[in-house]
């Protein structure tokens, strides 16, 4: 069996307002000094499969299909035993 973290976060250029909220409360309770705040998605995915090459392309078409929009979004795939 194979756990696999997906990591998604927003490409660069693509305005995070869920980000900028995130680092405007930060400010209201003190915390000076946040210049940016970034906010993704952490996903652990447990596979039955045990051979990795087969998972990292199996994980790529998930990432590709269903758990990543692409188009604004990257992914990386940790595979982990």
């Amino acid at each position: 069996m194979l756990k696999a973290r997906v990591h998604i976060t927003l490409k660069p250029g693509v305005l995070d307002p869920q980000g900028k909220a995130v680092q405007h409360s930060l400010s209201a309770l003190g915390f000076d000094g946040v210049e940016q705040v970034r906010q993704g998605k952490y996903i652990e995915i447990d596979l039955a499969d045990g051979d990795r090459t087969l998972a990292q392309e199996r994980l790529d078409a998930m990432c590709r299909q269903l758990l990543a929009n692409t188009v604004i979004e990257n992914y990386a795939i940790d595979i982990l035993e």
